[in-house]
């Protein structure tokens, strides 16, 4: 984890991928790595100032490679349990956004602390 006070933002890209019905589940790691092309490019609308971005990927779509500006990491196993991890080890030392619709995920991230935003955040459409 990096020794900075800039936000974290985590961002779930299944549910975010997974949002706009295009196409993605044709080439699940192809629109994982759009998603972190993306990312990189515009950064989080609405977030001022630098912020650190993780793309927690899992499945079809592990092993999409980190790029300057996204880092990404493929979840051994649950994305959720992994994205949860990544809250837990950092909310005591800098605010963190989690970006997903993902219900259970939601209440499991807000009970540590993380703020939470759908996917549109990152994800027009």
């Amino acid at each position: 984890m990096e020794d900075n006070a800039n936000p974290l933002v985590v961002v779930d890209a299944a549910n975010v991928v997974g949002s706009v019905p295009d196409g993605w589940w044709r080439d699940r790691r192809g629109a994982a790595e759009r998603l972190r092309d993306r990312l990189a490019a515009d950064g989080v609308p609405g977030r001022a100032g630098p912020v650190d971005i993780v793309l927690v990927v899992e499945g079809a779509a592990r092993g999409v490679e980190s790029v300057p500006g996204v880092r990404v990491e493929s979840a051994p196993g649950s994305g959720d349990d992994h994205m949860v991890d990544l809250v837990a080890r950092a909310a005591d030392d800098r605010p963190v956004l989690v970006v997903t619709a993902d219900r259970e995920l939601r209440r499991r991230v807000t009970a540590l602390g993380a703020e939470v935003a759908g996917p549109r955040t990152v994800r027009p459409g």
